[in-house]
């Protein structure tokens, strides 16, 4: 019995790994002579403290133990999904942890799609969701692109890109080396552009640039191996966003301010925060800090409520940013999993979680 339990569980594991270790090492080779590439391995600009392979065992262990801390107490409440057939100027409708699709000038980017139960290797081991998804991946409007912020399993999943790959036609827009993982997994070529810092795409009238994260990346035990990035998304009239994707608090804010903004909207993580790695997540306070080295407008928090990958309470996260926002007169717009926010006309702030904490 224990031995097909452990076989369930490790089935379909190598694939959902991505890329081979040859793989990636090729296309960190093709990077070799870039400021942040240093000896076949992507770096962060900064000095970035990361677990390694002697720290890890006691952050699972506190993991196992920390019991129900980080789950809500009573089921999430979500919002009926309500996408317009046209997309519209400027809004954002949340899916739940750092899924977010993005109308801007009449067109769509889904950012970071993850409509799986788990974010793991494995289909019956690693973090469960908290919350269902809103409406089922079907239910999506058709998408121009889709842009990734890095290769971990909260991000990049694997049944979710195949589902996207079978549906639509959108190119899938990512960091360097992320290719790999995508043609890996089946995705012809010409639905692949790999981009460095601060390189652009144009994607139906839109510029995609993507831009520097304080992160690390890897899906097996070797890391570094594909970039990570945040995303500015540009249209032609002017309107920007930013999607912070997964990042800690970094000096580039302000530089990406300067070079690409400011920003209409910032959509920035706000949990999973630690002191055992404090320079890969930010605070709620850091990420106030960050909206306003980039010149934001309205504040989107994301990378909460979903996935339980910290130790703070689950409604920790959100309770700290309204309370900086509120002391920086910063507006701010918290939905509901399945809620779209129209950026000129943003909902007043209700406090619907909590209730549930």
């Amino acid at each position: 019995m224990a031995a097909a339990t452990v076989l369930r569980a490790a089935h379909g594991v190598p694939t959902s790994m991505g890329a081979s270790r040859a793989e990636l090492a090729a296309g960190t080779a093709a990077a070799a002579g870039r400021a942040h590439v240093t000896d076949g391995v992507f770096r962060n600009t900064e000095p970035s403290a990361l677990l390694n392979a002697r720290s890890a065992g006691p952050v699972v262990r506190a993991l196992i133990r920390r019991g129900r801390t980080g789950r809500p107490t009573r089921p999430v409440p979500l919002a009926p999904v309500d996408v317009p057939g046209t997309a519209g100027t400027l809004a954002a409708t949340w899916y739940g942890h750092s899924t977010v699709l993005i109308e801007i000038d009449g067109r769509r980017v889904l950012a970071d799609p993850v409509w799986s139960d788990r974010v793991s290797p494995s289909r019956l081991v690693g973090p469960r969701r908290l919350h269902p998804v809103p409406a089922p991946l079907d239910a999506l409007p058709p998408v121009d692109a889709v842009v990734i912020s890095h290769d971990h399993y909260d991000h990049l999943d694997l049944p979710t890109v195949r589902a996207l790959l079978r549906t639509g036609s959108a190119p899938f827009v990512v960091p360097l080396g992320i290719g790999a993982h995508l043609r890996r997994w089946g995705v012809p070529g010409d639905r692949v552009v790999e981009l460095d810092w601060n390189e652009s795409a144009t994607v139906g009238g839109l510029t995609l640039t993507c831009t520097e994260a304080r992160h690390f990346s890897g899906r097996s035990l070797r890391r570094n191996t594909t970039l990570w990035s945040s995303w500015v998304i540009a249209g032609a009239a002017g309107r920007r966003v930013f999607f912070g994707g997964d990042t800690g608090y970094t000096a580039a804010f302000a530089r990406i301010n300067n070079r690409f903004g400011p920003f209409d909207l910032t959509v920035l993580p706000i949990g999973a925060y630690s002191e055992r790695w404090p320079d890969v997540h930010m605070t709620p306070e850091e990420s106030v800090r960050a909206h306003r080295d980039l010149g934001g407008g309205l504040l989107l928090p994301v990378h909460w409520a979903t996935f339980n990958l910290g130790f703070h309470p689950w409604s920790e996260p959100v309770e700290r940013l309204r309370a900086a926002t509120e002391s920086l007169d910063i507006p701010l717009a918290v939905p509901r999993p399945g809620e779209r926010i129209d950026v000129a006309a943003p909902p007043p702030m209700r406090d619907w979680w909590s209730p549930v904490a």
